[in-house]
This record gives C-alpha cells, structure tokens and sequence, in this order.
C-alpha cells in the first residue's frame, strides 16, 4: 500500500490532474486542508494513478494539496484552523492586502483559491468537489454535506452515513464557500488519522464520486464494485441518513466529561447516561444518536443529538422544497427575509417558539444563529 514518508512530505499544490478527451464534468478533491490529515492526498494519488490506465474518461479529475505549510511542518495548522476561514468578507480582504500583510494561512489559502477558481473556469461540465478529511479518534467513516437537493441526490450515491444539518454548525468551511460558488460539494470523515484503513476508504469514496458524477460511465471501472463494499461494511448498524437535532455546547466552567465507550456515530436509547459536568448527569432524553462525542478535552462541542431519517421524510422535504414554499416564510409574523441575501431568514425571538424548526430544516434552513436577541435561519442557495 502506498504511504506518507514518516518526516514533512513535500507536497505540490496540484498533486495530479487526468484531462479526458471528451467533454463532462469536473471532479476536485482537496486533501490536507489540515496538515496532519494526509490520508487525502495518497487517495487522490492511487485514483489518479487507476484512471490514468484504460478507463474510458470524459472530463477532468484534479487533486490539490490544501495547507502545504502545515503539511510540511506535519501539524494541523500554523496559526489558525483553514477549514474556518472560507468566508466572503474575509477572503475579499486578503485580496486586498499585500504579500508581506499576510500570514502563512492567508498565503495557503489564497494559492488554493486561486488554482480552484482556475479549474472551475477551465471546466467543461458541471463541478463538483470533495474535501478529504481524517480525524484523531477511531470511528465511522461518514459524510458530511449543506443540504441542496443536487447534494443530496450526489451524496445519496454513497453508501456510508451521511448526517444532514452538521455542516451548518460550523462557519468558514471549504465546502460550504465552494457550494455557494455553484459547486456540488461534501466533505468526508474518511477514519482516523494514521490508519491505512482511511486511505482504502477515501481511494474508495473518490472512485464512487467519479462514477457518480459521470467521469466514466457506471461499472466500466471493477474497483467501484469492491469499493461500494467497503464502505457499506463500514456503515455496519447505523442509518444511512441521519441529521443533527440539537448540539450540547459547553465552556471550560462546565466541567464536562463524556462516558467512555461512543463512537464518533453511535446509538443511544432514553434515559442512558452520556456525560456528566459540574450540575450532574446528562441522560438521553429519548432513542437518537450521538454524533461527534468530545474526547480530547478541548472543544466547545460535548456531542451532538441526532436521529435517523427515513425515505418517506427525505420524499416528502423534497417535494416541498420544489413548490417553492419557502417564498411564504416571510408572511409570517415576526420573520423578515434579507434583502441582500434572500436565502436567509431573520427571526424574533419572541415569537420564534410558534414556528418549530423542524419546519424551516424540511426546506434546507438548517443554519441558526443568534445573535442580539434575533435568529437568523439560513439555507445553502441551490
């Protein structure tokens, strides 16, 4: 199996590009965005290295290096997180600034933006972009998408978990700015840090996303058989869809303590115990699922609360979303839509508890804020 060298890889920010004869669609994968998650990078090189060989290919598969400094230096990052920082105010002031105003991040980014943006002009079908992750506990593989219906429709063609509303949670993440770019994106949780198992997994998922996507017609390529395999063992018991309910944010006053024994996607049934902090117990309030249960000892995160969602609901969503009836939202009293960015929607808090948000995430509203006494609902345009 191929490997990272064990010290600083060096790292070229296109680590390989297949142009095929033909026009059609344009599949990106971004590996290393953190510079200790390069499991990403040698996926990307084993794909590039099985498509380069005998497979009929239309259109244009091409894997970059994300933070090339952090890489090097084998940490997840310098100064600040750059999955966190794909933000439009932000990124318009960094162009702005000259090369000296800028820190290592700022540098990493713009270089990656930069050579996005060029294949996005250069592409001959419709994009779509794949940001490779790792994380440092064991666990499921999972994926992790902004709810768009043409997201959903890709993202359904994989068969490991896929959690709705996560995405939402967190500002500045790459997927996110690409999707509002017009990409289809998602991110994958490929497994943990240094396990070979990880790079099967994402070697396995970028094969899928090809397919899927139209760079080779459905079968042609056998691997695709054994890789829907590996990943569908991974899933094991879990649902294949599940969202996130609420989260159970804490601070370093807390004193919070998860119990042992979650995985990162794991089931909880009502009244089991899943953390303690300074005020007592915390029980699972009903059957769902644990996602994301903190560990490490630092984070603003203790878990997030989820459930399974069934075909009928994803039908049912689906359906609503395409009448439209998001258009009415701003009919309501206390809801005003922005003017300057009609996906998002801002709320009174005092009358918010009349409109439950199970009713704005059935059509795609799924980030909330709050923020001086108002909420703002948000969606991914698309």
């Amino acid at each position: 199996m191929t490997s990272m060298p064990p010290e600083g890889p060096i790292v070229p920010r296109e680590v390989g590009r297949i142009r095929g004869e033909r026009r059609g669609p344009t599949l990106i994968a971004v590996g290393g965005i953190h510079g200790n998650e390069t499991a990403g990078l040698v996926a990307g090189r084993r794909v590039l290295d099985r498509l380069a060989n005998g497979v009929s290919f239309r259109g244009d598969f091409v894997v970059f290096g994300g933070n090339l400094t952090a890489i090097r230096n084998k940490v997840r990052y310098l100064s600040k997180d750059m999955n966190r920082l794909w933000i439009d105010s932000r990124i318009a002031r960094l162009e702005s600034l000259s090369y000296e105003e800028l820190d290592a991040e700022d540098r990493e980014q713009l270089e990656l933006l930069a050579a996005i943006r060029k294949t996005i002009a250069e592409a001959r079908g419709p994009v779509f972009l794949i940001d490779l992750h790792t994380t440092s506990a064991h666990g499921v593989p999972f994926i992790i998408f902004g709810d768009t219906l043409p997201q959903r429709h890709f993202v359904s063609e994989f068969p490991l978990p896929i959690i709705f509303g996560l995405e939402e949670q967190v500002d500045g993440v790459l997927s996110e700015y690409w999707t509002r770019q017009g990409c289809v994106t998602f991110t994958i949780e490929g497994g943990q840090h240094d396990d070979e198992g990880s790079i099967d997994n994402l070697e396995a998922i970028l094969l899928l996303a090809a397919q899927a996507a139209g760079l080779f017609p459905t079968g042609s390529v056998p691997e695709t058989r054994a890789a829907h395999a590996l990943l569908e063992s991974r899933r094991g018991n879990l649902p294949h869809v599940m969202e996130v309910v609420s989260r159970h944010a804490i601070g370093v006053e807390d004193e919070f303590r998860m119990e042992p024994g979650f995985r990162n996607l794991d089931h909880a049934h009502e009244g089991q115990l899943l953390a303690r902090d300074k005020k007592g117990e915390i029980r699972a309030k009903k059957n769902g699922l644990v996602l994301l249960p903190l560990y490490q000892g630092l984070g603003s995160d203790g878990f997030f609360w989820g459930r399974a969602v069934g075909e009928a609901r994803l039908r049912a969503s689906e359906a609503l979303r395409h009448l439209e009836l998001d258009r009415f939202f701003d009919w309501l009293p206390g809801v005003a839509r922005d003017r300057t960015r009609p996906t998002r929607l801002f709320v009174n808090t005092r009358v918010a508890r009349l409109y439950p948000l199970e009713v704005f995430h059935l059509l795609g509203y799924r980030r909330v804020r709050e923020v001086d006494g108002e909420l703002t609902i948000e969606r991914q345009p698309g």
